[in-house]
């Protein structure tokens, strides 16, 4: 039993050394700015925040801040 885990643990330690294995399709994460938190989300390729400069301009620091953090993950569109 215990070497099959040990089997799934290599192959784990394998698979995270090759980001491009993983895309996000959607996600919900919440992020903290200098002044609040935000919920920021990602769906069908399009980005949203809950804060007032993203409803005003369609794009915020937080979420190209999470486009940063996560672009070897998310596909192109």
């Amino acid at each position: 039993m215990r070497s099959a885990l040990i089997g799934k643990i290599e192959k784990a330690k394998r698979y995270a050394e090759e980001p491009q294995r993983l895309s996000l399709d959607s996600f919900q994460a919440h992020f903290q700015g200098e002044h609040d938190s935000y919920a920021v989300s990602f769906e069908h390729g399009a980005w949203n925040c809950s804060c007032l400069f993203f409803s005003q301009w369609g794009q915020c620091s937080h979420t190209m801040a999470c486009q940063r953090l996560l672009a070897p993950f998310l596909e192109a569109t």
